[in-house]
């Protein structure tokens, strides 16, 4: 009999959160790395959000509160919905977690059983699959091709669809590509889930605000209002608020759920932090003028970031609708040799001569499910992102 459960031998660590921590100990080491791999906004939380924490800290508010979330920060999240997405909840219907993650993994564990089919696009965040099978389900991955945009179509949807299909799980913005379904995109796929009735939809929307180009977000129980009864609508405030550290996460959906979710809350780890819920309050009630001037500068580092990567030697990356990510193919690097005389076969062997040769850490495609690509993240300082691009070009030019 082992002593690790089978469950978590289903599961591998994060590749994100590996990368990082790898990148990380090289800094420490005294190696000149650019960390490009960790998914978070370099901009410092606003001042309004820390002063409503350091009020909260202040009058007391740092004690136990109800499991899934104060209802102060329950009413903001419905106005939220109302205001922005025109939705209506109840306070009955949000669950609030600790961080988005908790939020996804509660809802997966609290509904799926051993045999259940959760359908994920390709590329997907390395998380979704392993939440899946560690509760005993099965991930279905439907590939999202580079030629849609890594978006999934309507004809693959309804293939992928079985009775034991449970949930469908949908990023937009995504991450790792940063594709973003505008609304008659998601009408195509609304149509097709409307037929099935057994399917429920798990939308990422984390990265909502975070659109450039005029791009109009939407999400698809307001696309389809017939399916409200069936989504649970996850958002949180780590990206847009640059709320990462505060791990504060929300969902919307039918009270059944909801109240399934925050069973399972209860005995695992009860409510999120007190203070960061206050400041979560303030984030969604606050201002929201630095939203669209934060966006001004990651569309510029957007853009900084595509045309350089395209004037990389085998190089190809297209323009993302939203988030802070990149997903260029690495396609014309495969099988050429990298200047430590290693031949690189996998987008994988990619980042990693990437790291030794030149100090820059990305993630291999690989990890979110599609090859041969990989993902950057240009969350981080222009001219930092201008280095790591020429070392990048300066890589592919060096190969043979």
């Amino acid at each position: 009999m082992g002593f690790i459960s089978d469950a978590l031998n289903r599961i591998q660590p994060s590749a994100t959160i590996a990368i990082s921590n790898k990148a990380m100990a090289l800094k420490a080491e005294g190696r000149d790395i650019i960390g490009l791999a960790a998914g978070e906004p370099d901009f410092d939380t606003p001042d309004n959000i820390k002063d409503a924490a350091i009020k909260a800290i202040k009058a007391g508010k740092t004690k136990y509160t109800a499991v899934d979330g104060i209802p102060e920060l329950k009413k903001a999240i419905c106005d939220k919905f109302k205001r922005e997405n025109g939705l209506d909840y109840k306070p009955s219907q949000v669950s609030v977690g600790t961080g988005g993650k908790q939020v996804l993994f509660n809802a997966l564990m609290a509904t799926v059983n051993p045999g259940d089919e959760v359908i994920v696009p390709a590329p997907y965040w390395v998380s979704y699959p392993d939440i899946v099978m560690l509760a005993g389900g099965t991930p279905v991955f439907v590939e999202g091709k580079a030629e849609n945009g890594f978006k999934l179509q309507a004809a693959d949807l309804e293939k992928a669809i079985t009775p034991k299909t449970k949930w469908l799980i949908l990023n937009s913005p995504s991450n790792p590509s940063g594709a973003a379904y505008s609304r008659a995109e998601l009408k195509t796929l609304t149509d097709v889930l409307v037929k099935h009735p057994h399917v429920w939809v798990l939308t990422d929307d984390m990265y909502e605000h975070l659109v450039y180009d005029d791009f109009e977000f939407t999400t698809p129980a307001q696309v389809e209002p017939r399916l409200y009864d069936r989504t649970l609508t996850m958002n949180g405030v780590s990206k847009s608020y640059c709320m990462t550290g505060w791990r504060i996460g929300y969902g919307a959906g039918p009270e059944q759920l909801i109240k399934a979710m925050s069973k399972l809350q209860s005995q695992s780890t009860s409510n999120p932090s007190s203070i960061a819920q206050w400041a979560a309050v303030e984030a969604l009630n606050g201002p929201q003028d630095f939203i669209p001037k934060n966006n001004e500068v990651f569309k510029g580092r957007r853009d900084l970031v595509v045309s350089m990567l395209n004037q990389a030697t085998g190089i190809s990356c297209p323009t993302p609708e939203g988030a802070f990510y990149v997903y260029p193919s690495c396609l014309g690097a495969i099988g050429k040799t990298a200047p430590s005389g290693n031949v690189i076969r996998t987008d994988e062997d990619f980042v990693t001569e990437l790291l030794a040769a030149e100090g820059v850490a990305a993630v291999h495609g690989a990890a979110f499910g599609m090859s041969p690509f990989f993902r950057i993240s240009y969350a981080t300082a222009t001219e930092t992102l201008e280095d790591a691009c020429r070392r990048i070009q300066r890589f592919c030019g060096n190969l043979r």
